[in-house]
């Protein structure tokens, strides 16, 4: 762990780069189409088989998620964790986002980099982030840039095609001179794509910033059912509300909208609230395929044939799943040998 305060003066990660990285340009990674993305679940180890079954399902993008540390919701502090420290975090580390993105890259997938903060008490997510003062507000958008300036620089050394400057901090995001001039300081950085990932439960509405990104990015964990096991035509129904929310910030901003992250549990009751995660602790349950099946086919049906949307991060996928693999792993959100794969591989070969 590096202090974020330690960090002021760094411009860009000193981080050995494989020579056949090389640097991607600001030409190269000028995006078109859609982006067709899973959330990568980092590991110990990356290697070129790993993304073979992308490929297959025709996934051309990935989201890499490195952590930063930040002690309490209300304690304007951010550390930053860029070594590879233990083996199982090594695809956190700065050397694996990197390593990772290189394999990716040989196998024709972009990567986005999305850091994520972790609350280790007072909070449980980082829409928890509040501060108790302004002098704490000014000192936690300090200790944050420095945070993501630092991914902004490896990213553009590294040339990875797209960059989310932060996730769901929602309590935050009503500081809008603070987030535009953090907004300014990453693109003397970084030449790539920017966009930020706001909760679906209304911070996509709240965040007056869009103008200065480009994309809308949203978490797109929308309950659309209040019982198990519902019909697609519920679920086309249901999605009817959301939509016509994004699409009217969508043409207030004239930005396009991209789900930084989108997904359903292999659950009955998979779309009453897609946010929660499967209770792991719970008795044994059969994973039910049909539903996360449904809720995938819903959704695609509902937001590919708008000439505004740009693509989905699909939450989430385990390098070197197998089919036999953890039982928990599939319950929980991963399309990996699922008919739900099936379903997204079929849209993004569109």
């Amino acid at each position: 762990m590096v202090a974020v305060a330690a960090l002021q003066q760094r411009t860009a990660p000193r981080v050995s780069v494989p020579a056949e990285a090389g640097e991607t340009s600001a030409a190269t990674r000028r995006v078109t189409g859609r982006l067709l993305g899973v959330n990568w679940v980092a590991a110990d180890s990356a290697s070129s088989q790993d993304m073979e079954p992308l490929v297959r399902a025709h996934v051309t993008w990935i989201a890499q998620t490195p952590f930063g540390w930040q002690p309490d919701a209300a304690q304007p502090q951010v550390r930053l964790h860029t070594g590879a420290g233990s083996r199982n975090y090594w695809g956190e580390s700065d050397r694996g986002l990197i390593r990772t993105a290189l394999l990716a890259r040989q196998r024709g997938i972009r990567t986005m980099l999305k850091p994520h903060l972790w609350l280790r008490s007072g909070g449980t997510w980082p829409g928890d982030v509040s501060m108790r003062s302004e002098a704490d507000w000014q000192q936690w958008f300090a200790a944050y840039t420095t945070f993501i300036v630092h991914y902004a620089a490896l990213a553009e050394t590294n040339g990875m095609e797209a960059l989310c400057i932060g996730t769901e901090l929602e309590k935050t995001v009503s500081h809008e001179a603070e987030w535009r001039a953090l907004i300014e300081r990453v693109r003397q950085v970084y030449h790539g794509p920017l966009t930020y990932a706001a909760n679906w439960s209304g911070e996509f509405e709240q965040v007056k910033f869009w103008d200065a990104l480009d994309y809308i990015g949203v978490q797109a964990y929308f309950p659309l059912s209040t019982t198990e096991r519902p019909t697609k035509a519920a679920l086309l129904k249901a999605w009817r509300t959301p939509l016509a929310r994004m699409a009217a910030v969508q043409k207030r901003y004239g930005k396009p909208v991209l789900f930084t992250e989108a997904g359903y549990k292999t659950t009955p009751d998979a779309a009453i609230q897609p946010w929660v995660w499967p209770d792991r602790n719970a008795l044994p349950t059969t994973p039910d395929e049909t539903t996360q099946r449904v809720c995938y086919e819903a959704m695609f049906e509902t937001f590919w044939p708008q000439p505004w949307f740009r693509g989905i991060f699909i939450w989430k996928w385990y390098p070197g799943l197998q089919p036999n693999g953890p039982a928990h792993r599939h319950l929980d959100f991963t399309p990996q040998h699922k008919p739900a794969e099936q379903v997204m591989a079929q849209w993004y070969g569109k």
